[in-house]
């Protein structure tokens, strides 16, 4: 999975992947926002717009993602999820954790 990376944003930095977030591409994720951050972004937004699949490597991705963000004291945030996504969130109850957000504006909207 290629991940791209808009800064176009004034209070954010987006993320966004197409495919699978799986054992493969995790470490992928990880390394990207941990440069996104180390590039002074600290609030990031992931677009799972096109991210049709996660599984538990995925989801300690994105946790790890979380920590790498509040560490440099900002924060890290999901869009657009779709439902197999949601419904991993949902059965781990990291949905308390990782609020989906309904689009990527709605992300940082209070920021």
């Amino acid at each position: 999975m290629n991940f791209t990376v808009d800064t176009a944003a004034e209070s954010y930095a987006e993320v966004k992947g197409a495919g699978r977030l799986n054992m493969v591409s995790a470490a992928k994720l990880r390394e990207v926002v941990s440069d996104v951050v180390a590039g002074g972004s600290n609030h990031v937004v992931i677009n799972m717009a096109e991210m049709d699949f996660m599984d538990s490597s995925g989801l300690g991705a994105l946790i790890g993602c979380l920590k790498i963000a509040r560490q440099a004291g900002g924060d890290l945030r999901i869009a657009n999820v779709q439902s197999q996504v949601k419904m991993v969130l949902e059965l781990t109850n990291m949905n308390r954790v990782l609020t989906p957000y309904d689009n990527v504006e709605a992300a940082f909207a209070d920021v």
